[in-house]
């Protein structure tokens, strides 16, 4: 998505006009939503400079600009991208990275990382070129048009603000490789920029180029588990975009120095909500560690995708032993020594448990035995997905046993969008919808990723069995609301709507890997065979444990199935009027459908049981609409409005 675009003759005009500015915050308003002030500020300072650039005959008019491109499948936007032909008439678009900074500094053992002052406080950023480049290589992989039409991309990166004096760091030996993939430029190099871009773009394009990238069609998405193998064999798979190549650094600078560091344990708690990328990260880290000869191990409570790994490595030929030892349950560490392990990757932190063992009569506490048996333990945690009784994975836990333990504890935050078309948006949204926490996002834009309610069941799995046709990534799911019964009982069905017509059954008991397995789009998975995993397309049955009622969302813990172990231990308490326990019940309800609704990432369906809850969904969905009429202003009108009010001030 592109949020603005035009050719460099408009550009220039509304620049010199001073109304650039105005005009790309409504296009962001209408797409996006609202933006920051110290963004609008920083497009009036940037955009201002890149007029600079662009202000030579050598650079044809009619160049196609484009302001705030959206990656696929990311939260994150290219700055600034110009496009036109060569001589050759071959096409070129130069991907610019605008920094307002003003000096940085080196981070020795952290491959592109350096650290600068950005919002409010001295951090640690990726490089700019890095920034760039990271992009451009995400642009290619993920965008059809400039893989099959040949269109070269050419990241570089414009600080505008920042002086080089002497042997500044921004330019130090160790970022020289990844300088010269993305050229650096800086305050005194206007001039050099202007002949970078001139180089590759000669010729107009009539913006066409920027036209067919934006309305281009979107490769579909690798997943985690698909990747899997290539990963472990020492493949880049993923590009690690800011937060999680920040992130990736750090705990790979720890893990080098772990056989010199007498400073004793060390824990991570890296916070992330869905799709950020925890599971991505995670794998890279194990990847990238083993490869160095260093004893890692991926944990997780949830055997759902443990069974996906284990099966996508053994289609690669990966020995089931050498699987077995990478891979492992949560419940692995009871009787493990201190320090057996260098380094253990619990991914999905917020499922682990007390107890360990089918009956939960094992050992002490998971968190405490993990931190015990490693020198490094990473958790990678959202607290808003702990979805039964037996979730103890909350942050102050892991501090609580990291203390007890004399472990430094460091924690991070991946902040990127990289599932649901990568809408943050779209997550915020759901939070807001399902009243979990008011948040900002009132309503979200249906074009970056598709949300349906249908009043049909059978319409709604038909539209899942289509899209799963493509590449057998598209499953219906369900909240915990009905029996298993066809699990002793194969010929009967758990899911009935008679007035619909409508009978499915749960996901079968005789396969480990429903979410990957080809006959299984019918069947309905939960919570617990979906939960660390994505799809293309989910369709999602809201049960009558929520509904809407009086105006607000309300949860019914009394409309779970009677096999529900999500609230063991509670119901009791609930039926009561245990006012703790209630809220718990709540809570867990809640986290289940946004764990639910967030496993697609290109698109939820949902059919709700309770039609209130159904037409709540759709006056949500049409508020959306209602607001985006109101913003009245086309583009152009907004260019016309602030131009005119500029002559009406230049008058007075």
């Amino acid at each position: 998505m592109i949020i603005y675009n035009s050719n460099k003759n408009t550009f220039m005009k509304y620049v010199e006009k001073g109304i650039i500015s105005n005009i790309v915050y409504d296009a962001f308003r209408k797409k996006l939503g609202e933006v920051s002030i110290s963004e609008q500020l920083s497009w009036r300072n940037s955009l201002r400079h890149m007029y600079n650039v662009l202000n030579t005959p050598t650079i044809p008019d009619d160049s196609g600009i484009a302001i705030e491109y959206r990656l696929p499948y990311t939260s994150k936007r290219v700055d600034f991208i110009i496009s036109g032909k060569n001589t050759d008439n071959s096409e070129h678009a130069m991907i610019v990275e605008l920094k307002q900074w003003q000096e940085a500094k080196t981070v020795k053992g952290k491959n592109s990382i350096v650290k600068t002052y950005v919002g409010n406080a001295e951090r640690e950023v990726t490089h700019p070129s890095y920034q760039a480049w990271s992009y451009s290589k995400t642009l290619q992989e993920y965008n059809k048009i400039v893989q099959e039409e040949n269109i070269t991309l050419h990241p570089c990166a414009f600080l505008h603000n920042y002086l080089i004096v002497g042997k500044d760091p921004i330019i130090d030996e160790e970022f020289f490789e990844i300088i010269r993939e993305a050229p650096i430029f800086t305050q005194a190099d206007a001039k050099k920029l202007r002949s970078f871009i001139a180089k590759y773009i000669k010729k107009s394009d009539d913006n066409s180029i920027i036209f067919r990238i934006d309305g281009g069609k979107i490769k579909p998405s690798k997943s985690l588990q698909d990747s899997l193998a290539s990963m472990l064999s020492g493949n880049q798979e993923f590009i690690m975009i800011e937060s999680q190549k920040i992130i990736y650094e750090d705990i790979m600078y720890t893990v080098n120095h772990l056989k010199n560091d007498t400073q004793g344990k060390k824990v991570f708690i890296i916070k992330g909500g869905p799709g950020t990328g925890k599971s991505v990260l995670a794998i890279n880290l194990l990847s990238d560690i083993i490869s160095e000869g260093k004893l890692a191990v991926y944990v997780t409570k949830n055997s759902a995708p443990r069974n996906v790994y284990f099966e996508k490595l053994r289609q690669g030929n990966y020995r089931k032993n050498y699987v077995h030892e990478l891979f492992k349950g949560s419940g692995s560490f009871t009787d493990s020594e201190t320090n057996d392990f260098e380094v253990l990757l619990v991914d999905e932190a917020h499922r682990l448990n007390e107890k360990s063992g089918l009956y939960s009569n094992i050992g002490e506490n998971q968190i405490k035995e993990i931190i015990n048996a490693a020198r490094l333990s990473v958790f990678f945690i959202d607290e808003d997905q702990r979805v039964t009784s037996k979730d103890i994975g909350t942050i102050e836990q892991i501090k609580y046993f990291a203390k007890q333990q004399h472990a430094k504890i460091i924690e991070a935050e991946l902040d990127s969008q990289f599932r649901c078309n990568g809408s943050d948006g779209y997550i915020a949204w759901l939070s807001d919808v399902l009243e979990i926490r008011r948040t900002a996002n009132d309503i979200f834009n249906n074009d970056d990723y598709t949300f349906k309610i249908f009043d049909d069941p059978n319409e709604m799995r038909d539209a899942i069995i289509k899209e799963n046709k493509y590449h057998n990534k598209a499953r219906l799911l369900a909240g915990y609301c009905w029996n298993w019964e066809s699990k002793n009982h194969p010929s009967k069905y758990d899911i009935i709507f008679p007035e619909h017509h409508f009978k499915a059954q749960w996901n079968f008991s005789n396969t480990t890997t429903w979410a990957i397995d080809t006959d299984s789009v019918e069947q309905i998975g939960c919570i617990h065979t979906s939960q660390g995993l994505e799809f293309d397309y989910i369709g999602v049955i809201i049960g009558d444990d929520l509904r809407f009622e009086n105006g607000h969302i309300i949860t019914d813990f009394s409309k779970r199935a009677r096999t529900d172990q999500s609230l063991k231990g509670f119901v009791t308490k609930c039926r009561k009027g245990d006012k703790v326990a209630l809220k718990f019940a709540d809570t867990i309800i809640r986290n289940t459908y946004k764990t639910l609704l967030s496993r697609g990432m290109k698109g939820c369906f949902v059919y709700c049981t309770d039609q209130a809850l159904s037409n709540y969904f759709k006056e949500r969905l049409k508020r959306n609409n209602d607001i985006y009429n109101e913003i009245t202003y086309t583009v152009q009108e907004a260019a016309e409005t602030a131009e005119n009010l500029l002559i009406y001030k230049t008058k007075k």
